[in-house]
């Protein structure tokens, strides 16, 4: 098996690579691995395509070292590829995808993402683009593009960035026009949303557990949509949210909708925005649809269960 490994240098606020290659040279796979460091957006999926196509038959894995943007680009690189596996190495700002899996911090010790035991995962595809996390919009798309901004300005991504984008989107960003249709049912007749997650992890923006009841492997996806509200009623509700206990909460049902579906079509104004895994993308409309254990990941064995909610 050869391992690669992936590495974003502007992920986070730096400084991990010493640290990555120190451990590398110090596992007894070392022989078999190697380091790519990408140079810019787009980037890592088209080193992992091309290595792809060259190497049809040779075992492949590769660990994604960096934040959600970067596992995106590797899985966007790898997914129709039979021989490759996908694993993490989480040094970014957010490291959501991982929160699924039960946390960072196996998935920093190198031997055992070079041990760890496979299993499939979900994708969702829209258009020829694949998403591994949480596809979103209105009031968390608000956020996400302060968090870039702040990223491509500063050259890497922290969480006071995503607080400043969560201040930006209270002030400029409580009501977005859009329809959300889910398996054929519209779950907002009025047009409007406050914000919307599709979702096969569970977390987003680093620390909201949007969609507690997702799992990376039923074939299905998690649709939670919230209805306009006062600003006055979001300091009672953004700590819920984050928790993940929005779901069930009495105080907070009559602004959600929430559907698990197959297929998502999204139909905004001509300069609409989402955000697919972090990245922001501007269409009218788009679908997003289930793609059943399309990738293979390796996760390491104390975490290879779904996290329960704490």
């Amino acid at each position: 098996m050869k391992f690669i490994f992936i590495f974003n240098p502007v992920a986070g606020r730096g400084g991990h690579e010493e640290i990555l290659r120190q451990a590398i040279e110090a596992s007894n796979k070392k022989d078999n691995c190697e380091f790519y460091v990408t140079r810019n957006r787009g980037d890592a999926t088209n080193y992992v395509r091309n290595w792809c196509v060259a190497h049809p038959d040779e075992p492949v894995q590769f660990i994604a070292c960096g934040g959600d943007g970067t596992i995106n680009e590797v899985i966007n690189g790898m997914v129709n590829a039979k021989n490759a596996i996908l694993s993490v190495y989480p040094c970014g700002s957010g490291n959501d995808l991982v929160k699924t899996f039960g946390g960072a911090s196996a998935f920093l010790d190198v031997d055992a993402l070079l041990s760890a035991p496979t299993r499939k995962m979900d994708l969702f595809r829209i258009g020829d683009r694949y998403c591994g996390n949480v596809t979103n919009f209105g009031f968390d798309t608000t956020v996400a593009v302060t968090v870039n901004k702040d990223r491509d300005r500063k050259g890497y991504g922290s969480k006071r960035s995503y607080t400043k984008g969560i201040l930006k989107a209270f002030v400029s960003n409580m009501s977005t026009v859009c329809t959300v249709i889910a398996d054929g049912e519209v779950l907002n007749p009025d047009g409007e949303l406050l914000l919307c997650t599709i979702a096969n992890g569970q977390y987003v923006g680093g620390s909201f557990r949007c969609a507690p009841r997702a799992k990376t492997d039923d074939g299905i996806m998690d649709v939670c949509l919230v209805k306009p509200v006062s600003r006055v009623r979001v300091p009672f509700l953004i700590g819920k949210y984050a928790r993940g206990e929005h779901l069930d909460e009495p105080s907070m049902q009559d602004i959600i909708e929430y559907r698990r579906a197959k297929s998502v079509e999204v139909v905004g104004e001509p300069d609409f925005t989402y955000t697919l895994d972090g990245e922001i993308i501007r269409s009218p409309r788009f679908v997003v649809e289930m793609e059943p254990l399309a990738l293979t990941i390796a996760v390491p064995e104390q975490l290879s269960a779904e996290a329960d909610a704490d």
